[in-house]
């Protein structure tokens, strides 16, 4: 399913945190981790935003190179 480009963009920091941790709070977190590139960012005029898409396909790639996060869970 092809999504348009507005329906992908989540622009701000608000809507990057409520998307990533679903609290507007973490905005700060939002802020931390895109100043120092550690979340897939960018900024249109003074605004941060991100793609949802771009989001998931980061979060999935950060999962599938951390195994040992799981089997951590498998010997506790």
């Amino acid at each position: 399913m092809t999504q348009n480009l507005a329906q992908d963009l989540l622009e701000g920091a608000d809507a990057i945190a409520e998307f990533m941790y679903g609290d507007l709070r973490k905005r700060r977190r939002v802020y931390y981790l895109a100043e120092r590139g550690l979340i897939p960012t960018f900024k249109l005029g003074e605004t941060l935003c991100a793609r949802r898409s771009t989001l998931v396909s980061w979060i999935q790639a950060q999962e599938a190179a951390e195994p040992r996060n799981a089997q951590a869970g498998d010997h506790a």
